[in-house]
C-alpha cells in the first residue's frame, strides 16, 4: 500500500497510453484503471488520516476545491441517478487523491526519475509505431495510437521534457530529439508546434540567435507546406483543418447556450452531450468541444464553470510567476503547465479522467505547489 501511495498516480498516467492504443483500450486499460480506482479508495478508507495530512494539505487545496465543486454540482444541479455523473465524481476524487499522495510521499522521484520514465515510455511507443507502421510520411501519422493528435501530444511533451532535461550532449540524445521532433510534425498537429516553440524558448530564452532559428524553422515548415505532398507536415498549416476547428467551436458554443447557467452534467466532460443531435452539415466530423475551456462551460455551465476555470488559471499563474526564473528541473513542470494553458484553447483538456496531458498537468500543478510551500516554510 505504501508503494501504491507513492506511484499510484504514475500508474494512472501511463495507463492512459493504453487507452490510446486500439489493441489495449477496450479490455486491458479499463481493467487496470478499475484496479487502480479500487486500491485508491481502499487506501483512503484504511488510513483516513491521509485525508487530513495530505488531501487537506495547504498545497492541494485547489484540488480539494475542485472536488468540492463537483460534489455540490452533483447534489444540487446534476441528475442524481446518472451513473456517468457518479462515476465521474468518484473517479475525479480518487484521481486527485492519488496525485496528492504521490507528490506528498515521493517528491524525490518527481524531481528527476519521473521525467526519464516518461521519455522512455514515449520513445518506446514511437519505436514500436515505426516498426509496425514505418511509412511515416504518408498522410497524417498516428503510429499505433488511435488518433494523430494524441500521438502529437505524447511526442510533443516528450520532446519538451527531453530538451529541458539536464543531460550530457551525445549523438544518441540528438537522435532521440530528432525522432520525437519528426514524429510530432508528421502527425500534422498544429497545436504541437506551440509546444515545441514553448520548450525551445524556455531552453534558450529570448535572444537574436533564438529568434533567428525560430524564423528558419518556420520557413522550413512553410516550404514543405507549399509542396504538393500528402503528408502530416504538409497539413500543419492547412486552411481546411482550420475550417473544421472553427465549425467545432461554433457547435460547442451553441451547445453551451442550450444550458448556459447549469450546464449539461458531470458526465458530459468529453464536450459532446449525448442528447445533442449533430446537424447534417457537421456529419462525419468529430464535433466535441475541442477546447478545454468550452468543455468546462458545457459540463458545469456558467455558474460553476467560470469558478472552475478561475481556480485553474489562478493556480497556474501563481506558480508560473513564482518559478519564472528557475532553470533546473522546475523548468520542465513550468513547460507542462504553460503548454497546457495554451493547448486548452484547442483541445479538450482539464476535464478528462484518462487523458495523458491532463493528468500530467494536475501532477505538475501539485508538485510545484508543494515545492512552493516548502520554500516558503523552510524554517
Amino acid at each position: 500500500m505504501r508503494w501504491f501511495l507513492k506511484y499510484g498516480s504514475v500508474l494512472l498516467l501511463f495507463n492512459t497510453i493504453l487507452y490510446s492504443i486500439n489493441e489495449t483500450k477496450d479490455i486491458i486499460a479499463p481493467f487496470i484503471f478499475y484496479i487502480i480506482m479500487l486500491i485508491g479508495i481502499s487506501s483512503i478508507l484504511i488510513n483516513p488520516a491521509q485525508i487530513r495530512y495530505v488531501i487537506l494539505h495547504r498545497s492541494f487545496v485547489f484540488l480539494f476545491l475542485l472536488n468540492l465543486i463537483n460534489l455540490i454540482y452533483y447534489l444540487f444541479l446534476d441528475d442524481l441517478y446518472s451513473q456517468g455523473s457518479i462515476e465521474y465524481l468518484l473517479a475525479r476524487f480518487v484521481q486527485f487523491s492519488l496525485i496528492s499522495f504521490s507528490v506528498y510521499h515521493n517528491q524525490k522521484y518527481f524531481q528527476h526519475k519521473f521525467f526519464v520514465h516518461i521519455v522512455y515510455v514515449i520513445v518506446f511507443i514511437s519505436f514500436i509505431s515505426l516498426i509496425i507502421h514505418p511509412n511515416i510520411f504518408n498522410q497524417r501519422y498516428s503510429g499505433i495510437i488511435w488518433n494523430e493528435n494524441m500521438l502529437a501530444s505524447l511526442t510533443g511533451i516528450a520532446f519538451g521534457i527531453f530538451l529541458l532535461m539536464d543531460k550530457k550532449d551525445s549523438y544518441f540524445n540528438v537522435f532521440i530529439l530528432l525522432l520525437l521532433l519528426v514524429i510530432s510534425l508528421a502527425t500534422g498537429s498544429r497545436l504541437v508546434i506551440i509546444g515545441l516553440v514553448i520548450a525551445y524558448l524556455l531552453k534558450y530564452r529570448f535572444s537574436i540567435k533564438t529568434f533567428f532559428f525560430l524564423i528558419i524553422g518556420f520557413l522550413c515548415i512553410l516550404f514543405i507546406q507549399s509542396q504538393d505532398l500528402d503528408t502530416g507536415i504538409n497539413r500543419v498549416l492547412s486552411s481546411e483543418l482550420l475550417g473544421d476547428r472553427t465549425d467545432q467551436f461554433t457547435f460547442a458554443i451553441d451547445n453551451i447556450k442550450n444550458n448556459l447557467f447549469i450546464g449539461h452534467g458531470l458526465d458530459q466532460y468529453s464536450g459532446l452531450p449525448e442528447d445533442v443531435k449533430i446537424p447534417e452539415k457537421y456529419q462525419g466530423l468529430y464535433m466535441g468541444a475541442h477546447s478545454g475551456y468550452f468543455s468546462i462551460l458545457l459540463q458545469y455551465g456558467l455558474m460553476f464553470g467560470l469558478l472552475v476555470i478561475t481556480i485553474i488559471i489562478r493556480k497556474s499563474v501563481i506558480l508560473l510567476s513564482y518559478f519564472r526564473n528557475r532553470r533546473d528541473y522546475i523548468n520542465i513542470y513550468y513547460f507542462i503547465i504553460l503548454y497546457t494553458i495554451f493547448a486548452g484553447f484547442f483541445e479538450t483538456l482539464f476535464t478528462g479522467i484518462n487523458e495523458f496531458h491532463t493528468i500530467l498537468f494536475w501532477i505538475s500543478l501539485s508538485y510545484l505547489s508543494i515545492i512552493k510551500y516548502k520554500l516558503e516554510n523552510e524554517d
